[in-house]
């Protein structure tokens, strides 16, 4: 794949396509097509998602109407409650939630919201964009369903701006109006078999949605040009192993896509040896890094194929925040690469990323890494790695699958 045809699909696929939604089925069988180009077969595998169509989402401060998006599958309330700024997760800090709509910093994840309902909050406000930014962006987020386990509050997002405008002012009260229609909708992975000379198979996975924001070029389109172009490699290379890529659904809403195909094939799991994972690789700044849900000998391994290559590569044994994971957690060992850029020269989940910030000549580069990578182990005689995760590993997927905190 040349550099010049990476960047046609960046522009092929530049649009929001958010996990279940009419654009992400469009970009599935965008990538269909593509395989097909290549002489291959690719089809959908579905799965069932939350999906939700907010009617109204309204923000009042002490009377003013504050620009805001509603949190998707938060249910349908109007609560109206003094604003309490949370600067802290101190006992303390927490306590005062009681009765009140909170205002907090960062994401809501699942051990946040616990503390929300367990010290009575009513409601809660997030905010997202920068302060110094020109634009004035609000992220669709939504109340996933493994942190609500349905005790639902409502809530709202904000720009960073306004966010600072209300405690700059001192508002006293906030009320927020949530009406939204919640039903049952559909993602899909779109799965590509190779079948090789035995029956254990190496998976191949990138994830293909995008946050509400973003075109999603870096995160992750160029994950899945990474498939494409290892695709076709094995279309004209040998290899032992059966292969199998699956570009996944709806990895934004909580890593979906790999989660359900991990639960609708388990029978099959057993025969997988490996997961080669690819989520934003060449940007035009950054380092290239390899996360290793394996054994240590991994992380030897690709640092020693870097120095064969001459490639400059940073190999960690750790999780990372992507669609390995759900395989690593099936036992199944994983290697995750991506080339992390500074964060003032690409940034993610929002109307920033987009093909400005990629290069079609790194692209081709990290591509031929990972394919020489997986034709190693594709052609080894067995697999090398062995299928075990260490307890290093085990103990972080504890973590972030919030078993432990």
């Amino acid at each position: 794949m040349t550099p010049n045809q990476i960047m046609q699909i960046f522009r092929d696929t530049a649009y929001v396509r958010t996990g279940g939604s009419a654009e992400e089925l469009r970009c599935a069988e965008y990538l269909i097509a593509r395989c097909a180009e290549m002489g291959l077969e690719a089809h959908l595998d579905p799965f069932a998602v939350d999906m939700a169509t907010i009617r109204t989402a309204v923000l009042e401060a002490d009377g003013q109407v504050i620009p805001c998006k509603g949190y998707l599958c938060a249910g349908s309330h109007t609560v109206e409650a003094p604003l309490y700024y949370l600067r802290g997760s101190d006992r303390i800090s927490l306590a005062a939630c009681r009765g009140k709509i909170v205002l907090f910093d960062g994401y809501l994840g699942y051990w946040r919201y616990r503390e929300l309902i367990e010290n009575g909050a009513v409601g809660f406000i997030t905010y997202d964009g920068n302060a110094n930014y020109a634009d004035f962006d609000i992220d669709q987020r939504e109340l996933r369903s493994y942190v609500s386990k349905g005790e639902k509050l409502p809530g709202v997002n904000i720009n960073a701006k306004s966010a600072i405008a209300m405690i700059e002012r001192g508002v006293k009260t906030v009320k927020i109006t949530l009406e939204q229609d919640e039903y049952a909708g559909e993602s899909r992975n779109v799965v590509l078999d190779m079948p090789g000379e035995r029956d254990d198979i190496i998976v191949f996975t990138a994830h293909y949605d995008s946050t509400s924001l973003s075109q999603g070029t870096y995160d992750n389109m160029s994950g899945c040009v990474g498939l494409l172009g290892l695709i076709e490699y094995f279309r004209d290379h040998p290899h032992r192993c059966g292969l199998r890529f699956i570009f996944c659904g709806s990895e934004e809403r909580g890593l979906l896509g790999s989660k359900a195909y991990c639960a609708a094939h388990e029978a099959e799991l057993g025969k997988i040896v490996l997961d080669i994972n690819i989520d934003m690789i060449g940007c035009i700044m950054g380092r290239f890094a390899a996360h290793c849900s394996a054994e240590e000998a991994v992380v030897s391994y690709i640092s020693y194929l870097g120095c064969e290559l001459g490639v400059s590569i940073a190999p960690r044994q750790g999780i990372h925040s992507s669609d390995s994971t759900p395989f690593a957690d099936r036992g199944i060992p994983a290697v995750s690469f991506a080339r992390g850029a500074p964060a003032n020269t690409a940034t993610i989940h929002n109307a920033y990323d987009t093909i400005a910030v990629m290069s079609g000549e790194q692209m081709a580069a990290d591509i031929d890494f990972i394919a020489a990578f997986a034709d190693r182990m594709a052609n080894a005689a067995i697999c090398p790695v062995k299928r075990e995760i260490p307890d290093k590993v085990k103990d972080e997927l504890d973590r972030y699958l919030l078993r432990k905190k």
